[in-house]
């Protein structure tokens, strides 16, 4: 055999065994979505779904008083971070989408959705994504979405999110994202989901802007278990702001806030104990001592291990003695 032809065999071989030994490339976050805004409350939020694992990590940004983006098909993330600074900046959801687009080229890859917090949207798909692929969009809303079954899926999400109005953000994602998995979804099946919502002050404390930020990375069932999370989210953004509201010494609204997160927590047993201390605390705060009482005595037969804190809690002082 001629040295040439003893090359080429090595170079084929060579070849051949590294495109076995190659892993496969990860999948592209195809996937179904609606980045969606409130302007009445001031939230902002995406809803996530998708045969891909932790689409979550990919697919929604968000940030209060500005917007929110989902960036997915062969998804260039940083369309989130860029898109949030541009809306921050002045430029309405069409104008950024422009800039995104101007300046990448894998364009025809990609599909995006952007909404501003006062309302105005956008969508686009690049006409290089997986069939059926496209979205739609109005005031508050920018659907979009890939391998699906077929345009009813966007048109399930969108149906559903304009027939919500009223209803927190994170329920009426919630509801969208179920409506377009009802009506078919990723046409390869189900993996993962997610559902962010922000709003000025609305993480723990004040602090941040997180209100509600749940994720499935992996189940085979994740609308179920997103819409697990999410409602002991939305218990736990009415906590938060009731609690905020108790350290900045605001006791009527904290109060407010704290009776409703405790009667959503009502079917949260493993949220309840706590969020009713809570309560006791805020009552006596605002000045309703024995409504204060009966909350602190329910949230210790609740959990009785609390009786710990409850004993050097300077939040409750004033009843200390009445819970021995």
């Amino acid at each position: 055999m001629s040295s040439s032809r003893v090359a080429s065999t090595i170079l084929l071989s060579l070849s051949a065994l590294s495109a076995r030994a190659l892993p496969a490339a990860p999948p592209d976050p195809a996937t179904f979505s609606i980045a969606a805004a409130d302007p009445k409350t001031g939230e902002v939020g995406v809803a996530v779904a998708s045969r891909f694992f932790a689409v979550g990590t990919v697919v929604p940004w968000a940030r209060a008083g500005v917007g929110a983006v989902a960036t997915q098909s062969s998804a260039n993330t940083t369309f989130g971070p860029n898109g949030l600074d541009l809306m921050a900046r002045g430029a309405t959801a069409e104008e950024a989408l422009k800039v995104l687009l101007r300046g990448d080229d894998g364009r025809d890859r990609r599909q995006v959705g952007l909404v501003t917090a006062f309302g105005d949207s956008a969508t686009f798909t690049g006409s290089g994504c997986n069939s059926w692929a496209g979205g739609r969009r109005g005031p508050d809303y920018a659907i979009q979405g890939n391998i699906l079954t077929g345009e009813a899926v966007v048109a399930a999400v969108e149906k559903s999110f304009l027939s919500s109005v009223g209803r927190p953000l994170a329920e009426r994602l919630l509801a969208a994202l179920a409506a377009g998995d009802a009506a078919g979804g990723d046409s390869r099946g189900r993996q993962s989901a997610a559902l962010l919502v922000c709003r000025e002050k609305g993480g723990y404390n004040g602090f941040t802007d997180r209100a509600i930020d749940v994720r499935v990375d992996d189940h085979a069932d994740p609308f179920r278990e997103l819409s697990r999370l999410v409602a002991m989210g939305v218990v736990n953004d009415f906590w938060n702001r009731g609690w905020t509201a108790f350290m900045e010494k605001r006791f009527a609204e904290a109060l407010k806030w704290q009776e409703q997160a405790t009667d959503r927590a009502q079917s949260q047993p493993a949220m309840l104990p706590e969020v009713v201390y809570d309560l006791a605390v805020v009552r006596l705060a605002a000045g309703d001592r024995p409504g204060a009482l009966a909350a602190a005595r329910r949230a210790l037969e609740l959990n009785p291990k609390l009786a710990v804190q409850a004993r050097s809690d300077p939040d409750l002082a004033a009843i200390r003695d009445e819970l021995k």
